[in-house]
């Protein structure tokens, strides 16, 4: 591999760079190389097909003409520079980071298996026949060699570049100068696409795309030929020949017709029907109108049981009387922040055959029907390869990339926040598997999309598949996913074999070296540091297996690897050629943009976890394809649904979408045990919550499964703020706006507001103190904007994009792009930056994103839910007991950070609904109830213990009261299961494990957070031994495995004591001269409720039947003393008259 020094400069080759040099020089006008003077001195293009028929002419010549880029003369678009350029960079290593040189290393073998897609990095194909060099030669998107000589002389990328700067563009072939090339003709016959305007000197690239994209504002549309629109180019821009003037659109979007205060839509516009995205059902007022009546009655009943509890003390216990009433006062306090936020649940549809009409269908403005969807950038963010096996970090891969999605609107991007080898060259297996499922998806409408999940289906694959070679396909297809399955599972013993033949090559040559240089001298043992090897044979720039200096997870630079590089711009059909596993005639093989990205670090930084690695591929993807939407995927859940994408783009193209900051959507789980039996599918909080919070301000963010909108996450305010937001004081005291700003400020910088300023421009020099100095970064947000915006196809739509704007083609990738990517990932871009605090991902908490959500709802975006009728994402849960508690430890501990920060609901900004607020001050405050709830659940006991209750006696009010609360839950939970859609048996799982979780992990969380707040000290509780749960066969062996935890001991502890309280409760009524059947009775009840939820968590500690783990006899041991002590107080010894002789309960 060869790898050379890089500047961050664009090719000299590049004829539409535009980049100025060292002494500010215009860019350099394209350069026609092969061309004819005809009889009136004109010099004319020639593609080989006529040159062929001319080469006997007389006046035929060689020679370079310099032609400016005026309306007559367009630059031909692509250029061969460019195609080669982007070759080039899909195919280089890009490292590097804070004081060290960004480096391209050209690698020509990725993986160790043979690379066959074109767009794949390190694809095959012909070597150079300069002598000495074993480089690629340059390809076309089908992966045919690119030859630049008519000789068909085979030449690399850098050669060629070689040979036209230094060699005078001579062939090194047939000593030839060089002349047209293939990829002209291609240029030519692509003509009938719009071509760019000429931009003006100084536009940087992103301002150019900026102003193609609002160029189709216009209602003189080009024609349908190549011809050039002089009236179009006059009016976009502002430009002028002789006299007269061309139209100007009027403020608001419409365009005159000489009165200055009429101002008309295009008619075209006007006369088509509009049809919204989406749509909202509401929930049939027979289920929800009395779900709020019995919210409302059961709020009344609480109250005036809690003041009959106070004005009643039980004089007999009232320390038992006075902790009962405090908990029940917080346990209502609790209810009721949990249940006013469900007052307007809300459900939604969306409408894909609108979309494909009004995106992809052929229009006067869309006359190809090319797709003119936005663009989206999805993330997957991935750390140690060993907890996260990469064959499901692979299959969430091609489920992304086999998505039903333009494919050129598509892009990849994998965060590896380890910089392991492992996840590099299973990302690198996935994009070549890629080249066979993505298109064998596409031809047969394969659902679900992720291979292990598709081959592992329990059901007939056959079903509704009506083409003949389906089956042949499918056995092909699967083999091939068997094989791949081999290699991915093979990588660490390969990578490790590799390695160390390596290692022991190069102590070799140290060796020979030394004895060269000592002769005679005693030859002492060689100490070379043990490297870990890429499958070219060069050293890995990321964590080494054998960590070392500037290799080790904390410590390496920073890696960008082009896997796949960007699709062409039209559909590629395949053929059906014999090369080929399977027929794919008619099937478009193009595949998306797939990025590797490891984000430098270095010690003495604060890296921030997954948040920073997540603003990381926010700035790298933003230089290099710069998708208006972002979605984020754990690795381990992948797209069950592939049009899950374009259901979530409904809502953000619908009216009034310019104000979503994201489209949440569910998360749903495979690997479940039947039963369910720790409510891994949360199905409460996702069914029942979020469809609640939909109909406020919008669900919370949970973490994955999320489609944002790319300006809300920069931190910018939601379009129109004013108008939504007037302030509580507005009707008494308006506030003054400055007009005339307005009419001055550019259009994309009045949706770019941030803070509460009430002035309207956007003071742009402020956007490096809160971006970093990326000028690129900066230059895009605008892009990203307008990108945005939804469709103004209807004069409801405010702040929308011209239709057909954005089918216009991305900019190539070139070597200064990547290299800029690089330094935004490096780990001192974010010093003094927002990035953290405003910007992004937010900092300080686990739960980086709820904060960042709440964030967002607290500049007044509004964010919806999403609810598939077939499942958009699917991923995997920890289905053991201890895993799992865990989990529960990691979100209460976040949401006690978030009590105890700015991020506090109390503290929010009047943009955010009130409902809004209180589900937000209920996020950061449920862990505190675990407090209350151990205690209570302890009340049963120390009743029993000491033979009193809560109350003074179980007398009717008190029944009552006790009675018409429970039966107002269960008629609460009977409706919120109608409108929801879940069942009964999973809302009780869900209210087993909340009393499960509250006394166990939210206790810990607690306690973890107060310690932390108050004395700084930082408590991690860790899994310890391990036992059982060893069975391969079977699917749910992780549920019975027994992982002690100290999380386990307040359960225990509870459910010891109800168990001893009970006995103890029973023999003291029984034996007793008065019995107190009432206070054993209370006692018994509330004992038999604390133990009913209890249940599933002594079923897990039980393990697998007939493998009885130690905390077993742990408890036999307990429970025989306690029965010793029983028989003590039944059978007294001899000589006492007293119950129980001399033994005394307390």
């Amino acid at each position: 591999m060869a790898s050379k020094s890089f500047k961050a400069s664009r090719s000299n080759l590049s004829a539409t760079s535009d980049v100025p040099d060292a002494h500010n020089k215009p860019p350099l006008p394209p350069t026609v190389t092969f061309a004819r003077r005809t009889s009136s001195g004109r010099y004319i293009s020639y593609s080989r097909d006529d040159l062929d028929s001319e080469l006997g002419s007389s006046d035929f010549m060689n020679y370079t003409v310099h032609i400016p880029p005026t309306p007559d003369n367009q630059p031909m678009d692509p250029s061969i520079s460019q195609k080669v350029e982007e070759q080039y960079v899909s195919n280089s290593l890009f490292t590097g980071g804070f004081n060290s040189v960004t480096r391209a290393h050209l690698m020509d073998k990725v993986i160790e298996s043979e690379a066959s897609h074109p767009q794949m990095a390190g694809a095959k194909g012909s070597s150079c026949a300069i002598p000495g060099c074993d480089a690629k030669v340059m390809s076309d998107e089908r992966g045919n060699d690119i030859l630049p000589c008519e000789c068909d002389f085979k030449i690399c990328r850098d050669c060629y570049i070689d040979a036209v700067k230094i060699g005078g563009g001579i062939c090194p072939g047939c000593k030839e100068p060089y002349k047209n090339t293939d990829l002209d003709e291609v240029a030519v016959d692509n003509n009938a696409r719009p071509l760019p305007l000429p931009p003006p000197n100084g536009m940087s690239k992103m301002e150019r795309r900026l102003s193609l994209m609002k160029s189709t504002k216009s209602v003189l549309m080009r024609s349908q030929t190549s011809d050039f629109d002089h009236n179009r180019w006059l009016f976009e821009t502002k430009g002028t020949y002789g006299y007269g003037n061309a139209i100007w659109p009027k403020e608001g979007g419409g365009f005159g017709t000489g009165k200055d205060d009429e101002v008309h839509e295009p008619t075209e516009l006007m006369n088509k029907p509009w049809r919204p995205l989406t749509r909202k059902l509401k929930i049939p007022a027979a289920v929800l109108s009395p779900y709020r009546l019995l919210i409302f009655v059961r709020v009344v009943i609480l109250g005036l049981f809690l003041a009959w509890r106070v004005k009643h003390p039980n004089n007999d216990a009232v320390w038992l009387w006075g902790m009962s009433v405090v908990c029940e006062i917080w346990f209502a306090f609790s209810w009721l922040l949990d249940q006013l936020p469900k007052l307007c649940p809300v459900n939604r549809a969306t409408d894909l055959n609108v979309l494909k009409d009004k995106f992809e269908t052929p229009s006067p403005n869309n006359p190809t029907g090319k797709s003119d969807l936005p663009g989206i950038d999805v993330f997957v963010s991935t750390a140690d390869p060993e907890k996260e096996p990469p064959l499901v970090t692979a299959n969430t891969i091609l489920s992304i990339l086999a998505a039903d999605y333009p494919v050129e609107k598509l892009a990849c991007y994998v965060s590896d926040d380890g910089g392991a080898l492992l996840t590099f060259e299973a990302m690198a297996e996935a994009a070549s598997f890629a080249n066979i499922w993505v298109p064998f998806c596409r031809k047969h409408g394969i659902e679900p999309r992720n291979p292990e999940s598709y081959f592992n289906l329990k059901r007939d694959p056959y079903k509704n598949k009506v083409k003949s070679d389906f089956v042949k396909d499918r056995r092909r297809v699967k083999r091939d996913y068997d094989e791949f399955k081999v290699r991915i599972n093979g990588l660490p013993d390969s990578i490790r074999r590799r390695s160390d033949a390596y290692h022991a090559r190069e102590e070799i040559k140290a060796m020979k070296l030394q004895r060269q240089n000592r002769e005679d001298e005693p030859i002492e043992p060689v100490k070379i540091p043990k490297a870990t090897w890429m499958a070219d044979g060069t050293h890995w720039p990321g964590t080494w297996l054998n960590p070392s200096s500037e290799h080790s997870k904390g410590d390496h630079a920073g890696i960008i690897q082009v896997m796949l590089k960007p699709p062409s711009d039209e559909p590629l059909h395949g053929t059906a050629d014999d090369s080929s596993l399977i027929d794919l005639t008619d099937v478009d093989i193009r595949l998306p943009l797939l990025v590797y990205v490891s984000r430098e670090k270095r010690p003495g930084y604060d890296h921030n976890k997954k948040a920073g690695a997540m603003n990381a591929l926010v700035r790298a993807s933003a230089i290099m394809s710069n998708g208006p939407f972002i979605l984020n995927l754990d690795c381990d859940h992948y797209i069950y649904n592939s049009q899950a994408m374009r259901e979530g783009m409904c809502f953000m193209m619908d009216r009034g979408g310019d104000r979503i900051c994201y489209v949440q959507f569910p998360q749903r789980f495979e690997g479940i045990d039947p039963s369910d039996r720790y409510a891994n599918h949360n199905t409460v909080f996702f069914d029942v919550n979020m469809r609640a919070l939909d109909g406020l301000q919008g669900p919370v963010y949970v973490g994955t499964g999320c489609l944002f909108r790319r300006i809300a996450l920069y931190g910018f305010d939601p379009p129109r703020t004013k108008e939504h937001h007037q302030g509580c004081c507005s009707c008494c005291f308006a506030r003054h706006k400055k007009h005339s700003s307005v009419a001055t400020t550019p259009e994309e910088h009045r949706a770019l507001r941030m803070g509460d300023s009430d002035d309207e421009e956007m003071n742009l020099s402020l956007l490096p103190k809160k971006f970093g100095n990326s000028s690129f970064l900066i230059d895009s947000i605008p892009v990203a904007e307008f990108q945005g915006r939804p469709l103004a196809d209807h004069p409801a739509v405010k702040n929308g994009r011209p239709p057909g704007a954005l089918t216009i083609p991305r900019e190539l990738l070139d070597a200064s792009t990547v290299a800029e990517a690089i330094s935004v990932i490096s780990c001192w871009y974010e010093d003094k930056t927002e990035w953290g605090h405003r910007v992004g991902w937010i900092y300080g908490s686990v739960t980086e994103d709820v904060v960042t959500g709440y964030r967002m709802h607290n500049r007044g975006w509004k964010s919806v839910y999403c609810v598939t009728k077939r499942d958009a994402f699917r991923g995997t849960a920890p289905i053991n007991l201890t895993d799992r508690l865990h989990q529960v430890l990691r979100w209460a501990t976040g949401s006690v950070e978030i009590f105890f920060s700015r991020n506090n609901a109390l503290l929010a900004s009047p943009r955010m609904k009130f409902l809004q607020r209180i589900a937000y001050l209920n996020v950061g405050i449920y862990p505190f109830t675990s407090i209350f709830l151990i205690v209570y659940c302890f009340l049963p006991a120390l009743s029993l213990f000491s033979g009193q209750f809560i109350v003074q006696t179980l007398n009717v009010t008190f029944l009552t009261y006790l009675l018409i609360i429970t039966v107002t839950l269960c008629m609460l939970a009977v409706l919120e299961i109608r409108w929801s859609g879940i069942e009964l048996e999973e809302w009780w799982r869900n209210e087993q494990f909340w009393l499960i979780g509250g006394t166990s992990a939210h206790l810990a969380a607690v306690l973890q957070g107060l310690l932390k707040v108050v004395a700084g000290i930082e408590i991690s509780f860790t899994l310890t031994s391990k036992s059982g749960g060893d069975d391969v066969d079977d699917e749910f062996a992780d549920l019975y495995t027994v992982k002690w935890t100290s999380l386990m001991i307040p359960p225990i502890t509870i459910m010891m004591t109800n168990l001893i309280g009970i006995a103890v409760g029973f023999s003291r009524t029984i034996y007793s001269v008065i019995p107190q059947w009432s206070r054993l009775l209370g006692g018994v009840f509330f004992s038999f409720w604390v133990l009913a939820h209890l249940y599933p968590f002594a079923k897990g500690l039980m393990g697998r039947r007939g493998r009885t783990p130690t905390i077993v006899f742990v408890w036999s041991g307990l429970i025989a003393i306690t029965i010793s002590l029983l028989w003590v107080a039944i059978n007294p010894p001899a000589g006492s008259n007293q119950i129980g002789g001399s033994f005394q309960f307390p």
